[in-house]
């Protein structure tokens, strides 16, 4: 018997990019925000020894490079377990696309292996496991709107965001992590203008114009006041005032200008908030009215770019739907 996972994407609200650290990574600030996007992972234990990935999606590797075949290794390690395992992705969401896939999978992995097993790791093994893993998987164990420090990896639960009505349009270019934070090195070094201290001094005011947008008005953390919709649409403009942006779009838009022209054409479509996700090569609109994200999301696919209307997935639709399938 099989155990179904729903593994869903996120997107960045924001993301700041500090020094680099003594251990090659970089200092970073993001908010992390589940869409309702997923791919499906299904998880099977038999007797035997082994762990077996399969997938219809020649992009997926199949040996212990894929994310869910280092978390299922780990996990049986922990539980000082064994069995025959195979892990099953169905693939929906891009491939390098700054939607977090492999590393929702990877977590999709980890809870079907649970229920398969029928055993529970600690949660604070769950975080230890997903961080070995992958920087941006820990935050697939919290889902909703969630603060990323460190190099990512460091994840706490904010107030939910309403759910917004939201675009992803992905142009047909992968886009390698490692690579775009190399390029960001090089650009630094040519510019020789920012220094260890400038860059932390980015990241506090990263953090300062979150709270200044979180702590606005419009947005209550009781969740009370307001018209539901009125208060959507008061934090994407306040949002876009306080000026939060993805530092990765200054290295990959002059290296890959499609992607730099979704934006435009997504900007230019009505929505209230445009930004690169991740490294790319997804960019994402959020949007007010669920109409105008479904016609942005029509305009781009008629000129021949994956596109699709979705919404942004609160911390408690997360997990209801996690294991509906």
């Amino acid at each position: 018997m099989s155990t179904s996972v729903r593994s869903f994407a996120k997107i960045n609200i924001g993301l700041k990019i500090g020094p680099r650290r003594e251990d090659g990574f970089h200092e970073l600030r993001t908010i992390y925000q589940t869409i309702a996007l997923s791919d499906l992972v299904k998880v099977e234990v038999s007797r035997g020894v082994g762990i077996e990935i399969a997938s219809k999606d020649p992009r997926v590797p199949l040996d212990e490079t894929n994310t869910c075949y280092r978390m299922a290794e780990r996990i049986l390690h922990a539980l000082k377990t064994r069995g025959k395992v195979r892990i099953t992705i169905e693939k929906s969401l891009p491939v390098q696309g700054g939607l977090g896939a492999a590393s929702s999978n990877a977590v999709a992995a980890m809870l079907g292996l649970e229920r398969a097993l029928k055993r529970e790791l600690s949660p604070a093994d769950r975080l230890r496991l997903a961080a070995e893993v992958g920087s941006d998987l820990p935050l697939f164990l919290i889902g909703g709107t969630v603060l990323g420090v460190g190099r990512g990896e460091q994840v706490y639960p904010l107030q939910d965001l309403p759910s917004f009505p939201c675009v992803i349009a992905t142009p047909g270019v992968a886009v390698s992590t490692p690579a775009a934070f190399a390029d960001w090195d090089s650009k630094r070094v040519a510019s020789a203008k920012l220094t260890d201290a400038e860059d932390s001094d980015k990241l506090e005011l990263f953090s300062h114009s979150v709270f200044e947008w979180l702590s606005g008005s419009n947005y209550s953390p009781t969740g009370v006041p307001g018209k539901a919709g009125d208060r959507a649409e008061a934090l994407l403009l306040d949002l876009v005032r306080t000026g939060l942006g993805n530092d990765f779009e200054s290295v990959v838009f002059p290296k890959y200008p499609a992607i730099r022209e979704v934006k435009r054409a997504l900007e230019r479509s009505g929505a209230k908030y445009v930004s690169l996700s991740g490294s790319g090569s997804s960019v994402y609109g959020l949007f007010a009215d669920k109409d105008a994200a479904a016609k942005a999301a029509g305009a781009l696919t008629d000129q021949d770019v994956p596109t699709v209307a979705t919404r942004t997935l609160t911390r408690a639709e997360y997990w209801k739907t996690a294991f509906s399938t």
